[in-house]
């Protein structure tokens, strides 16, 4: 094949490549957290808190969605995963804050295997044919607004790798561990390694696995790797209901004004924005 005729293809795989981010938000799964619960009954009362949801709705609006609504490149899917017992009027208030954001799907699935309920959610929506661009993204996590658009370029750069595999981790290690209050944002620099934010698993087109088939910290033991540390591509929101355990945030720090300009310009949240969520 020769050089132009490569470049060619390379750029028709990239433009034709379906980016998919799945969000699971207070989605009452079985199993898939490492805090359990007796039964599905007790998981509902714990993730359906009044408390514990207004703060999830706080940091989904003022955090997650800002990065999501942001995006340079609009050609991807984000689909969101409720529980059917959902509440109706967070139901309603989900689909509010999500109006103007027209890549987002909202889906409903009954209490099941954590796994094989995302997958599922994916493959409702994924095309056939096409690269399979996957990324996760928790409710209370950001992703850079070239986010899809770098994804895009990478497999437009690293074609040979991407066509000869069938699939390939890009993991981007570089950001901020954020918490989110009534001052406004306060973070710490991070450099993580398969950290499982701004990380995309990228499956060719005759692969039918999903990003949920792989656990993040360990999917290099099963595939290629690409890591790039060059730009601030993440946020790992840091509160009270962290799933992870792990003792992370502990050297946040305040923004400064020059700081909330870079996260509007990288990530598309507004510091006052932040504060008035809270505030009000």
């Amino acid at each position: 094949m020769g050089f132009f005729r490569r470049r060619f293809t390379a750029r028709r795989a990239a433009a034709k490549a379906q980016v998919i981010g799945i969000c699971r938000f207070s989605y009452n799964a079985l199993g898939g957290f490492k805090r359990e619960h007796e039964s599905p009954e007790a998981r509902a009362a714990y993730l359906y808190a009044p408390a514990r949801l207004d703060e999830r709705f706080r940091l989904f609006e003022a955090i997650t969605l800002p990065s999501v609504r942001a995006q340079t490149d609009k050609d991807f899917t984000f689909l969101i995963v409720i529980s059917e017992d959902f509440p109706p009027e967070r139901r309603a208030q989900l689909e509010a804050l999500t109006a103007d954001i027209p890549q987002v799907v909202i889906q409903a699935h009954p209490p099941g295997n954590h796994r094989m309920v995302m997958k599922q959610a994916i493959n409702s929506v994924r095309r056939r044919g096409c690269y399979s661009v996957q990324f996760r993204l928790d409710d209370d996590d950001a992703i850079n607004r070239r986010f899809v658009a770098e994804t895009r370029k990478t497999l437009r750069q690293h074609y040979p790798l991407f066509r000869a595999s069938r699939h390939v981790v890009l993991d981007y290690t570089r950001g901020f561990n954020v918490r989110a209050g009534a001052e406004g944002l306060a973070a710490e620099p991070a450099n993580q390694l398969h950290l499982g934010v701004a990380y995309a698993i990228i499956f060719r087109s005759d692969v039918s696995l999903s990003v949920m088939n792989f656990t993040h910290h360990t999917a290099w033991q099963h595939m290629p790797t690409l890591s790039k540390t060059d730009k601030n591509m993440w946020l790992r929101g840091v509160n009270d209901h962290n799933d992870s355990g792990d003792r992370i945030g502990l050297e946040t720090q305040p923004l400064t004004m020059a700081q909330e300009a870079e996260f509007a310009r990288d990530f598309g949240i507004d510091a006052e924005q932040v504060r008035a969520i809270w505030r009000g």
